[in-house]
């Protein structure tokens, strides 16, 4: 048997091997590049945001009007110095990530990545309105919710929502890479999938939500609630004539005002339109639009039911 020190001794010969296939598998590396977002800041900001976003309930009690400004101003600070330096690197890698790293182009880079900073912190006022009309559609869409706290401490789906929010203002502000990073980091978090691209109105309810998709060219207007399970997709991905995936194109349904979509049901394709004040019951399958104020669900299934109690093949349906 060998001992602990022989083992160690095959290490050298083990990493050497590691090595060599980084030039045989070239696409799972990213070496001799600029660097790109540092992914545990990425979501060392998100929690900043958090906390600024809903100030008291996240890792900082006691504030109160006198002391919140200089709480919030030192988190604005750090927020401002970090991001600056990711949104460089997702410009860089954005447009090109060896090309962009000479020194002449780099001054141009972190020059937008200064103003897309800014915009985005002038931006955060604006989200919290939002997520606040979030905050009270689910209080108003939950009769077991008992108050407003406990939708801001325990909900998923506001969880989500929140990163998605603040994820779709960095994608409108087009900056590369770091919205999807967000999204999907709240997606491995709640199980709650909203692609950063996603147009989504106000007062937005995600009841459970585990399992729910929201595709990149998804629509959503004003007070629409979906249930766990709900998936809002594409019918399929068709490809141009070199056999290239076909991109940027209305690929997800349009989810009108007041629409409410129940458990595991299936909304797909770009030309779909649910009207406003529809529903949509559970597991429901559909690919075509529905006109406003319709209700669709599926036929009540058969069921059987077995008693023990009874021969065995004697069913109740």
């Amino acid at each position: 048997m060998l001992t602990v020190f022989e083992h160690k001794a095959e290490l050298p010969v083990l990493t050497d091997r590691i090595v060599e296939s980084y030039c045989e598998t070239k696409l799972t590396h990213h070496l001799d590049h600029c660097p790109l977002p540092n992914y545990s800041i990425v979501i060392e900001v998100i929690e900043d945001l958090k906390e600024i976003i809903y100030p008291g309930y996240r890792n900082r009690d006691r504030l109160h009007s006198s002391n919140v400004i200089y709480h919030v101003g030192e988190i604005v600070d750090r927020i401002h110095d970090r991001l600056i330096v990711l949104f460089e690197r997702a410009l860089c890698h954005g447009e090109g990530s060896t090309e962009q790293c000479v020194p002449e182009k780099l001054s141009s880079v972190e020059q937008i990545a200064h103003r897309k900073t800014v915009e985005f912190l002038e931006q955060i006022p604006d989200i919290r309105r939002k997520l606040a009309k979030d905050v009270e559609a689910a209080y108003a869409g939950d009769p077991a919710c008992k108050s407003l706290d406990e939708v801001i401490f325990c909900y998923p789906g506001l969880e989500a929502v929140t990163v998605y929010r603040l994820a779709h203002t960095l994608y409108d502000l087009k900056i590369p890479l770091i919205p999807r990073m967000m999204t999907e980091w709240a997606h491995s978090k709640t199980g709650i999938d909203i692609h950063p691209g996603a147009v989504i109105g106000e007062h937005f309810f995600i009841d459970h939500g585990t399992g729910i998709v929201i595709g990149e060219t998804s629509i959503l207007g004003n007070w629409v609630k979906l249930y766990q399970g709900v998936t809002l997709g594409a019918v399929s991905f068709p490809k141009d004539e070199t056999g290239e995936l076909v991109r940027n194109t209305k690929r997800h349904p349009t989810i009108e005002d007041n629409v409410v979509i129940y458990a595991n049901a299936t909304v797909l394709g770009g030309k779909t339109v649910i009207g406003h004040d529809a529903v949509i019951g559970s597991s429901v399958w559909l690919t075509h639009s529905i006109p406003a104020g319709t209700t669709v669900l599926i036929e009540k299934p058969h069921l059987k039911i077995k008693n023990p109690i009874i021969e065995q093949d004697d069913w109740q349906i």
